[in-house]
């Protein structure tokens, strides 16, 4: 399969008609959103333009967020249309954080080491929130700041969908060294690798291949044909020798209503 008919297969699936628990979908004709209220954030998920309506379809989103006063996010992958519509959201006040390599891995197609490869006894599935809230603090320490928004969001899947993410960790002597965890879409072919850390003094130890490899191998117990993986261009060459194939890159463009930015107020 080329890169052409997965990224087809990607923007069907993952963008246009994915649906998650707990969220507002709403198309509205050349723009696929959602909104959380529990989260109070909205995303844009596709987009259908050309340089004759962007600016005003960017305009609408705006207005549309605005009167929520909700904060949202709109992900501009490569191939989106038109070209220029990361700079065209930058000159609507948009913050345009640092790009990321979509990485995809067929898993029909993966190198045999992901089902012969021997795994620790080490590595364990976490299934309860204390254990989360330790990954949670694996990752404060390990990223050095805060994670409250990663404590949130997972809680609250684990609570509502629990069998939508399963969380891996390694732990020695009763503490979490090293963790990571994967989502699953029921209605498509998809799984995405998320998390990933490990202590410093930890690392080298063979953790991150071990639960890349058990992710990997649940994934296609559940049936699943893709792996993806939303990486830094520090990780995409590490993934790529894991099989994984670039299908381009993402960008994260932040939108915050005026009303969200004003402190202290009474």
């Amino acid at each position: 399969m080329d890169k052409k008919e997965l990224l087809a297969i990607f923007d069907r699936e993952m963008r246009m008609d994915l649906r998650l628990p707990g969220m507002t979908y709403e198309q509205t004709g050349r723009i696929v959103r959602d909104y959380s209220l529990t989260e109070n954030t909205g995303f844009i998920d596709y987009s259908a333009l050309d340089e004759t309506c962007a600016d005003a379809e960017i305009d609408a989103q705006t207005a549309y967020f605005q009167s929520r006063g909700m904060p949202f996010a709109w992900k501009v992958f490569d191939h989106d249309r038109p070209p220029d519509l990361r700079q065209r959201l930058a000159a609507r006040g948009f913050t345009i954080e640092k790009p990321n390599a979509l990485m995809i891995l067929d898993l029909d197609n993966a190198p045999g080491f992901y089902w012969s490869m021997a795994l620790p006894d080490d590595v364990k599935r976490i299934m309860d929130r204390a254990g989360v809230e330790d990954i949670v603090r694996l990752e404060e320490e390990v990223y050095q700041s805060p994670r409250g928004w990663l404590r949130k969001h997972l809680f609250h899947i684990l609570d509502t969908s629990p069998d939508q993410i399963s969380f891996y960790a390694v732990s020695i002597d009763d503490r979490i060294v090293s963790a990571a965890w994967i989502s699953y879409y029921p209605a498509t072919q998809f799984a995405s690798l998320l998390g990933g850390a490990t202590l410093p003094e930890f690392r080298k130890r063979g953790y991150y291949t071990a639960l890349f490899v058990t992710r990997a191998r649940e994934a296609r117990q559940r049936g699943c044909r893709f792996l993806t993986v939303n990486a830094s261009l520090m990780s995409a060459p590490i993934l790529e020798k894991h099989g994984f194939q670039c299908l381009g890159f993402s960008t994260v463009c932040r939108w915050t209503p005026e009303q969200v930015l004003i402190v202290g107020e009474p």
